[in-house]
């Protein structure tokens, strides 16, 4: 367990004192090969007493625009603060991220098996080990993800309405977008939750792309929460937005009602209005063209950038109640 004696932090076996940098190993087991899996966690500690600030990307192995996230904060320094320590595991679900994959190799989902088991399956004691052995430290949580499937997220907040703390750190990001969700079943965002521990979930972007705007938005809303909780080292600077976060209290989905190849023509991120074309589906050979309207009014936040779909499937997520 982590612990915090005479101001040294002493987390997975190594002990970190105040100014110092470490970057230690989360290891839980070896490929199949025997190969080992090292699992950096990068610790930054100021002279400075202040909170304790964890990064977290790649719970899902294929959700590269995450880590590349997390990996900029380290490679720009904005991880070293002027107060207070910060963590970074870029990439918690190492063994789907060699393969590109969302599971873990045996097809289990870790956002899915949370607080986790020290006896269970590789991804619930990859859970049990994170729970146990670093969330207890820490006082705030950054977790960054990204859409599934093709479907491409504008830049997003999530977490549940009336969070008086989250709300705060919501509107020091500010991201584009806030949708407000209920946690949900075994995931780490609820974990945390019950531990009272603060958990920003980000989405922005796809599965195995990374996105220029997405990563920016991520990185610079990171850089205002650091600066927000007096952090921030002074040589970095931080601006807001040109436009105000949009906090969406309730959302649709668009799914398809025929299949075929699709076409979105609405930019993610723009307002529509209630039947306005979307986009259209198409057969192969040229016989029918189906027009996708809105059923509603609102800012569409999710894209379907797949060229084909099936009935049923998920085309656009619109915002249809917004926070006045």
């Amino acid at each position: 367990m982590p612990e915090l004696r005479n101001n040294i932090l002493t987390i997975l076996g190594e002990d970190i004192k105040p100014g110092e940098s470490r970057e230690v190993n989360f290891d839980v087991a070896n490929l199949h090969t025997s190969t080992p899996v090292n699992v950096p966690v990068i610790i930054e500690r100021a002279k400075k007493p202040g909170p304790t600030v964890l990064f977290t990307a790649g719970i899902h192995g294929d959700e590269v625009n995450g880590v590349e996230i997390v990996r900029q904060l380290i490679a720009k320094g904005i991880n070293k603060p002027k107060a207070g320590t910060v963590i970074c595991i870029p990439v918690i679900n190492v063994f789907g991220f060699i393969n590109l994959k969302r599971e873990f190799p045996d097809g289990r989902d870790l956002n899915r098996v949370f607080p986790g088991s020290p006896s269970g399956s590789l991804a619930a004691r990859v859970a049990f080990k994170l729970v146990n052995e670093i969330i207890p430290f820490v006082d705030i949580i950054l977790d960054f993800h990204t859409g599934g499937s093709g479907r491409f997220n504008a830049p997003q907040l999530r977490y549940v309405k009336d969070d008086i703390k989250l709300n705060d750190l919501a509107k020091a990001f500010n991201a584009p977008f806030v949708l407000y969700s209920k946690n949900l079943s075994k995931s780490f965002r609820t974990t945390c939750y019950k531990l009272d521990k603060p958990l920003l979930l980000f989405e922005g972007g796809k599965s195995n792309h990374i996105d220029e705007a997405v990563t920016n938005s991520g990185v610079n809303g990171s850089k205002r929460v650091l600066k927000h909780l007096g952090m921030l080292a002074t040589h970095f600077k931080t601006s807001n937005p040109k436009k105000p976060t949009i906090f969406i209290e309730d959302s649709k989905w668009q799914r398809a009602k025929l299949s075929g190849m699709f076409k979105a023509e609405v930019p993610i991120g723009s307002y529509v209005n209630k039947r306005d074309v979307l986009g259209n589906i198409t057969d192969p050979y040229g016989k029918f063209t189906h027009l996708v309207k809105a059923p509603n009014s609102g800012y569409i936040i999710n894209v379907n950038e797949s060229p084909i779909v099936y009935q049923g499937d998920a085309l656009f997520h619109i915002s249809a109640r917004l926070q006045h």
